[in-house]
């Protein structure tokens, strides 16, 4: 068959298979989102922030972002939910006892739990409390608030059941927090941060709306002047203030000027013929029918 002494080729040198989809490494995208800043993708240094999905960033990157759109060219993508600083969170992290040498590598964790001194490198769920910052894995702070600690991104909407909740205290700083709407994970599952997403835009929706200086300025210039107009119309408005004295030897010397270049206009017109004044009219003289273009000749609809 192959026409080189009996060899026969079978079907997996005939048929090419399909390859198969290349997928991305779990390990790399772990330790991209846990050890480096979403935004710049520098590795993480404190002061380290959250925003309200759980993602990680250096607030130096947030702060260059909020100051200039396009410092990065995915800003849109990543954090384009990010309005100020009020939307972002400074963590409170507790290091890693004793610190990893400088020369270490990367995927050695800086950051631990200080409840159950967990490592804080993805594989462990970690929430951060948003009264206060402060950053434990997710069973630590089960185990001592004696619940499943629900999620910021799932209550919010439960009016009702909010205001009869009970405030917890931190366990690291002594801060009260809501139970249902104060406690986000950190990096959540892509699920997971979809509601997340959905409960970020309900809370904004049911914040109060804000009139910014600038136009609450001009709606004021705006009233003030049609006041100045309405004052002006009306009778009864104050009388327009008197124009300022001129002094008076500028005023003799413009009158000087224009009974000089009367007489000047005088002179000119005396020595004008009969046809060249006819060119020339007065504000008193009767309008004419003819243009120039049909004077002296003849029109019907002259």
């Amino acid at each position: 068959m192959g026409n080189d002494g009996g060899s026969i080729p079978d079907r997996r040198d005939l048929v090419k298979s399909k390859k198969k989809a290349e997928q991305a490494d779990k390990a790399n995208q772990t330790r991209a989102v846990w050890f480096f800043c979403a935004l710049s993708k520098r590795p993480l240094q404190e002061p380290i922030v959250s925003c309200a999905l759980g993602k990680l960033y250096n607030k130096d990157a947030i702060i260059e972002h909020l100051l200039d759109k396009t410092a990065y060219g995915d800003a849109a993508k990543i954090c384009g939910h990010i309005r100020s600083l009020k939307d972002i969170k400074l963590l409170k992290l507790t290091p890693r006892s004793p610190p990893p040498p400088p020369d270490s590598s990367a995927d050695v964790a800086k950051f631990v739990c200080p409840l159950t001194f967990k490592e804080m490198n993805g594989g462990q769920p970690f929430v951060y409390i948003l009264t206060c910052g402060c950053v434990f894995s997710q069973s630590g702070l089960r185990t001592v608030l004696g619940s499943s600690p629900s999620n910021g991104n799932t209550a919010t909407a439960e009016s009702s059941a909010a205001e009869d909740e009970q405030l917890e205290v931190c366990p690291q700083c002594g801060t009260k927090f809501s139970r249902s709407s104060n406690i986000f994970m950190i990096n959540p599952p892509l699920e997971e941060e979809e509601r997340m997403y959905a409960a970020m835009e309900l809370r904004r929706s049911l914040e109060p709306v804000k009139k910014s200086k600038k136009r609450k300025a001009g709606a004021d210039a705006v009233a003030d002047e049609v006041a100045t107009k309405k004052n002006k119309a009306s009778p009864e408005g104050h009388s327009p203030s008197p124009a300022p004295g001129l002094n008076p030897k500028i005023s003799a010397a413009s009158r000087s000027l224009a009974q000089s270049l009367a007489v000047e206009e005088a002179k000119r017109k005396a020595g004008m013929s009969d046809a060249v004044k006819s060119l020339y009219r007065s504000k008193n003289d009767a309008p004419r029918k003819e243009t120039f273009m049909t004077m002296g000749t003849f029109t019907r609809y002259a």
